[in-house]
């Protein structure tokens, strides 16, 4: 099965290749046909290395194709590390991925961007295999640039609408920034280690690396700048609810399966540098903590549905990195995972509204749409269940490990991170009320064309709510009678942090969680849906912490203020004083100096033959002089 490997990244290049040089010609269907069963063939030959790994046929095996530089100083193959981590990045990728091209080829039907939208899907996946699958950091480096310029490319689809290609521009610079910090890691490691393959420079770190000297810290830092900036961390942040701008299947591919979970899958495959390097681990606690706090407060009051949902995911990343910094390596690729199949189908839940309600997407104008969408409803329904944590549901598993672990480090910790996963519960449930019950407030327009999605848009649904059903039993904890499975799993290449609270503890501490959730849900309902209140529309006035939350702390406003206006002074200051003032001023007097000599000499030119002769004898005599002069 090893032999097949290579088919896993090639098979979405191929249809990226295909549909880009002669999409425009093929039907939709062929196009989809072709995006969609790349993607699907990736699947299942990755679920062949899966079960090669669980049956244990599979441990660590690392694949070298060709060199890709290969000097005195540096070697640097062109390979694949096939492990545990890998392989279940793999199947997250494709899995999630197929079905969200499958989804996309119902929901782009109408696009004539049909081609082009799958072409850039395939690469997206393409780049994201490739960062999961390298054996060193220059591949993961590789992929990690992929699936910003994929970003870019679908963010931006919509390419005339000019607030869409302003929020794609956005995504790719706010990314450079963290990749520069990336970037300055992966050289550091070279210079101490003298190689970025993982296997080298994993197995040397213990010895080159003395744990919390300022070296390890340096360079664990500056590639977790790269992990705020790909993975949407205070301060790097911004760009994600922006990336709503493109189609609904890519805010959930970009949300739930790629590029917002590369800066988790990284520092979990790194995570023998973290762990000699403590006080990264508190600095990435914390703001893993600050960020799934702050982005849930933003959340409790955005009015579009599918902001609500990017908030989520900026809240949800938060709580994965908090988990990372408390050492909970295999937790936090555990929430990935759980996150996947829940975000996945909210994203796409939102999609089949937003479908239905002819692009309508602010909340405010929906309501009562259960009858009429009854299957987007129930997938809907459990989407939000699962993303609140309600046993069994596959969001509780993941979350309450995360908060067991806070609490094993401080109650306080554990506290904080209640509070946000109340505050998620909320939004998530008045988002959900607002949108499926009450009484209809669109359109007439809008409430003859309700409809629900085709079967090749309800499908993904289906199978994604499953998912979220049951994918939290991959890690039952011990106190519920599992085993943990998915520790176990992770366990040769990340280690399992020991959770030393006794039983009845950590029932307290679930069952306080479930309770305020549910209370908290109770709350939503009777605002919601008894009382039937409605956020206010636009225009109206609102109190001064509404308002702050509404426009989500004037962040964005901020940083146009401190870097947008700042660069663009700098740049019209050097345009009037160095371009303008100083090149141009430069070229053009050249230019008008050689025209002024011109117009000037040629008035030597009279045409008097007189003037011409005492002229000559004039310069006859000079001559003389000056040869006197020299002799």
């Amino acid at each position: 099965m090893l032999n097949l490997v290579f088919l896993i990244p090639l098979l979405p290049l191929i249809g990226f290749v295909l549909l880009g040089v002669f999409g425009s010609k093929l039907p939709k269907f062929v196009s989809g046909a072709i995006a969609c069963t790349t993607v699907l063939v990736s699947f299942l030959i990755t679920l062949t290395l899966l079960g090669g790994v669980l049956s244990g046929s599979i441990v660590s095996e690392t694949i070298t194709y060709f060199d890709w530089i290969n000097t005195d100083g540096i070697y640097l193959p062109m390979s694949f590390l096939i492990d545990p981590l890998s392989v279940w990045m793999m199947t997250i990728i494709t899995g999630v991925g197929f079905l969200i091209h499958l989804y996309s080829a119902g929901y782009m039907s109408h696009d004539e961007g049909f081609a082009r939208y799958f072409t850039f899907l395939n690469l997206f996946v393409f780049s994201m295999l490739m960062l999961v699958m390298g054996s060193n950091f220059v591949v993961m480096f590789a992929g990690w640039e992929g699936v910003g310029f994929c970003s870019y490319m679908l963010i931006g689809f919509w390419f005339k609408n000019t607030n869409y290609n302003n929020a794609a521009k956005k995504a790719f610079i706010m990314n450079r920034v963290g990749d520069l910090g990336f970037l300055i890691g992966m050289l550091l490691i070279f210079v101490k280690v003298g190689s970025l393959e993982y296997a080298t420079v994993f197995g040397q770190a213990p010895l080159v690396f003395e744990s919390g000297t300022t070296d390890i810290v340096v360079i664990t830092l500056c590639l977790f700048v790269g992990a705020m900036g790909k993975s949407a961390q205070i301060p790097l942040y911004t760009w994600l609810p922006d990336a709503m701008a493109g189609p609904t299947p890519v805010s959930a591919l970009i949300h739930a399966a790629t590029m917002v979970t590369a800066g988790i899958y990284m520092i979990v495959r790194s995570n023998v540098l973290y762990t000699l390097a403590p006080f990264t681990q508190d600095f990435i606690m914390i703001i893993g903590l600050c960020t799934a706090l702050f982005a849930a407060t933003i959340g409790l009051v955005q009015n579009d549905i599918k902001k609500v949902l990017a908030y989520s995911t900026v809240s949800q990343l938060g709580y994965m990195f908090f988990a990372l910094g408390l050492g909970a390596y295999t937790t936090g690729l555990f929430h990935v995972t759980t996150h996947a199949f829940f975000k996945a189908l909210l994203f796409l839940g939102s999609g089949s509204v937003i479908h239905a309600m002819s692009g309508e997407q602010d909340i405010r104008s929906m309501g009562g749409l259960r009858k009429k969408l009854p299957i987007t409803f129930l997938t809907f329904l459990i989407g939000t269940i699962a993303i609140a944590g309600i046993p069994p549901f596959a969001g509780f598993f993941s979350k309450d490990e995360i908060l067991a672990y806070a609490y094993q480090r401080s109650p306080i910790l554990w506290a904080l991170g209640i509070l946000g996963a109340l505050m998620t519960t909320f939004y998530m449930f008045r988002m959900f009320f607002l949108t499926f019950f009450g009484e209809f407030r669109g359109t007439e327009h809008q409430r003859s064309h309700l409809h629900e999605s085709p079967l090749i848009m309800t499908l993904p649904l289906m199978i994604l709510s499953i998912l979220s059903i049951a994918g939290g039993f991959l890690g039952v904890p011990h106190v519920l009678g599992g085993h943990n499975w998915f520790g176990h799993y992770l366990s040769g290449v990340a280690p399992v942090k020991e959770l030393a609270l006794d039983h009845s503890t950590e029932i307290l501490l679930m069952s306080i969680s479930v309770a305020l959730v549910l209370v908290v849900i109770i709350i939503a309902y009777v605002i919601y849906v008894s009382k039937k209140q409605v956020p206010v529309s636009e225009g109206s006035t609102l109190t001064t912490p509404h308002r702050v939350l509404y426009n989500k702390y004037y962040i964005d406003e901020l940083y146009d203020a401190l870097f947008s206006k700042t660069l663009r002074w700098k740049s019209e200051w050097f345009y009037k004083l160095l371009e303008k003032g100083g090149i141009d001023s430069l070229v053009n007097g050249i230019g008008k100096g050689v025209q002024w000599s011109g117009k000037t000499l040629r008035m030597a030119q009279t045409g008097n033959i007189s003037t011409y002769l005492f002229l000559m004898v004039l310069g006859i005599i000079l001559l003389l002089i000056i040869t006197g002069l020299l002799v």
